[in-house]
């Protein structure tokens, strides 16, 4: 008892321990709070919307900490008492660190970084689909704002564009096509004998479309192909105009819920295949998919002649008016066909010189001779009929090759040598030599024939699908900035395409999507379809090349796609929802100095299908506007680096587009 008063008990060895155990357990505690508050843990997980409107649109993601596989001077971090200040790290906007956590300036970046989805156990997979969009994910609610474009404070002035959202357009305004139906425009026309009302009469600049074009009130996801090129939904075209007036032409029926296509047209009411057949025996040497690739239908119906010329390997660019069957372009777009609004009245149609390898015309309203195509029928009016179109015919040199029953088929000369041995005084004359034929925007027809170019440039083309890689003889001739590299740029262009859809196929699964109806609103030499074509995607692709750039539309034809030259400061003709997949590659860091941005992507939401989506690849400099006009539309975006990585100059905006409700 003396010893425990006396203290001894605290130099007892059990005691001694004790003491010894407690103050190293307060040291590792001291120390392990102070690196855990004050530095970055090697793993961040959290979870962000991408649309705070819309609770549909978050998601989860995984950064590595740049501080992973590191060492440090841990006995220099433990003199550091001070908590180090937060640091936005940039680079790592895809995956947002949460704020409570203190973040020290952003080291160089780890040599490797992985990605992927985190799945139900917690790990990071590689294994995820993009699939498609069911009923329910396409639709919301949606309330009209006024639109309104606000300047930042002067503490962030410059810095983002704001851009409140749009307004719905009335449900009556649901198949609008500005530049085609500007009905006080068509009022002022001095004449419409020669199908002026049928062509191109854009809203005035201030008067465009300012909100977006809604879909019918019970519009579905459209039929995918193949399917979709026999029967589409009633309630997506809601219009039985064509099958009151065509049914008994095998055009097109209604059958409950559907419309259904048979395949037949005015001229071919046994079928599309049938027809084909008949015109290959004709002239075996037309031979489609191999000579015969790219085809213009005129007055294409519901395009059934451009459908089954897909299973030919043939694409067809299948045009129409919008006239008393307006619809017809609807139908064929809807069925997945290529083929848009376009009028032969008083202006150049919008394709190059020498872009076709056949040229159909079945009834098709063209006014050649008299406006009347004799070539069926026996009356004796209509025997002379036919006696002045083979008159014009050779007086156009074009070589009358067969008729068969009611088709007729002439062959175009190779060369100017019967042009020029014609006699004096014939009509048609030669055009100027100093005409171009491939300037084609708002230009007038004229009543002359061009001459073919002496080198023969746009007649030596190579036959179907090697003609696809070949640089094209044109590629020489059109004007570019480059002279002795045209072949070499031809080749990168492809080869940079074809990697990029090969990683889209390879890790975003592009194969499982609906890329079906597919728009290149800055196509280039058409590399982008190219790739598409090269991967095996069951698509086609509308190749757009700009009013404002080089016109490399022969090239494009010439390697067997199709396209249109466009200025895209005015809309597009083609009805609302006819495209399920934009591309734009470079395109608003040029127009943006021309044409209103706002207005290029409201026509861009106008044509796009519900469930479609965009990729836009683009500057740093326009990306925040971007975004933020695609949030005013309710695009759901994302914002995706280049294969550049975070430091480049240009990011990809992608976007899907959802079905509204107003």
């Amino acid at each position: 008892m003396k010893a425990l008063v006396n203290g001894e008990l605290l130099k007892t060895p059990v005691v001694l321990k004790i003491s010894a155990f407690f103050v190293i357990s307060i040291t590792f505690f001291y120390l392990g709070k102070h690196w855990s508050d004050g530095y970055r843990q090697l793993i961040f997980f959290n979870t962000s919307r991408q649309n705070p409107s819309s609770s549909s649109s978050s998601s989860s993601a995984v950064a590595l900490s740049p501080n992973n596989d590191r060492s440090f001077n841990l006995s220099a971090l433990i003199g550091q008492n001070d908590t180090q200040s937060i640091v936005t790290d940039k680079t790592l906007d895809q995956a947002q660190v949460p704020a409570s956590i203190a973040i020290s300036a952003p080291p160089p970046p780890p040599p490797f970084r992985r990605f992927g989805i985190v799945n139900d156990n917690g790990t990071m997979s590689e294994e995820f689909e993009v699939g498609e969009f069911g009923e329910g994910d396409l639709v919301e609610e949606w309330r009209n704002e006024t639109k309104v474009g606000d300047e930042d404070s002067d503490t962030d002035k410059g810095s983002r564009v704001r851009v409140t959202k749009f307004r719905m357009c009335p449900t009556s305004m649901s198949e609008y096509i500005p530049c085609l139906d500007n009905v006080e425009a068509i009022k002022k026309l001095e004449s419409t004998e020669r199908g002026e009302r049928f062509e191109r009469h854009c809203p005035e600049e201030g008067h465009g479309l300012d909100c977006l074009v809604p879909a019918p009130s019970k519009y579905r996801t459209p039929i995918p192909w193949p399917k979709s090129r026999d029967e589409v939904w009633f309630n997506n075209v809601p219009h039985t105009r064509l099958v009151e007036d065509k049914g008994g032409q095998n055009w097109i029926t209604r059958e409950k819920d559907k419309f259904k296509f048979p395949g037949g047209g005015t001229q071919f009411i046994h079928g599309a295949d049938e027809y084909l057949d008949h015109i290959n025996k004709m002239v075996p040497e037309i031979a489609f998919g191999h000579h015969t690739r790219v085809v213009l239908d005129v007055g294409c119906g519901v395009a059934s002649f451009g459908a089954y010329l897909l299973s030919r390997d043939v694409i067809t660019m299948s045009v129409a008016p919008k006239d008393v069957h307006e619809n017809q372009i609807q139908f064929a777009l809807e069925r997945g066909v290529p083929a848009m609004v376009a009028a032969f009245a008083t202006r150049r149609l919008l394709y190059p010189s020498q872009a076709f390898d056949l040229i159909h015309c079945s009834r098709c309203r063209i006014n050649w001779t008299r406006d009347a195509q004799p070539v069926y029928k026996h009356e004796e009016i209509l025997e002379e009929q036919w006696k002045e179109m083979l008159n014009l015919t050779a007086r156009l040199c074009w070589d009358f090759v067969k008729k068969d029953g009611y088709v007729a088929i002439w062959r175009k000369p190779f060369n100017n040598s019967c042009y020029l041995n014609r006699e004096a005084g014939t009509i048609p004359p030669l055009c100027d030599q100093d005409d171009d034929p491939d300037n084609v925007w708002y230009v007038d027809l004229k009543a002359c024939i061009i001459r073919l170019p002496e080198n023969g440039y746009g007649a030596n083309i190579t036959t179907w699908p090697a003609r696809l890689q070949t640089p094209p003889d044109r590629l020489q001739s059109i004007q570019l900035d480059a002279l002795l590299s045209r072949n070499e740029l031809f080749k990168a262009e492809s080869r940079y395409w074809n990697e990029i859809i090969e990683s889209y196929v390879r890790a975003l699964h592009w194969k499982k999507i609906r890329l079906r109806n597919v728009m290149d609103m800055r196509a280039g030499f058409g590399g982008f379809a190219t790739a598409l074509k090269q991967q095996n995607l069951d698509s086609w692709v509308m190749n757009v090349v700009p009013a404002s750039g080089f016109n490399t539309l022969p090239v494009i034809y010439d390697r067997g796609l199709i396209g249109v030259m466009h200025d895209w400061c005015e809309p597009f003709d083609t009805y609302p929802r006819t495209y399920d997949f934009l591309h734009a590659a470079g395109l608003f860091s040029i127009e943006r100095k021309r044409c209103n941005i706002s207005s290029i992507m409201l026509e861009m939401d106008r044509i796009l299908r519900p469930g479609g989506r965009v990729y836009i690849r683009d500057s740093l400099a326009i990306m925040d506007e971007l975004q933020e006009i695609a949030k005013a539309m309710d695009w759901h975006i994302s914002i995706r680096d280049t294969s550049e990585g975070p430091h480049a100059s240009y990011r990809i905006l992608t976007a899907d587009k959802h079905l509204l409700r107003g």
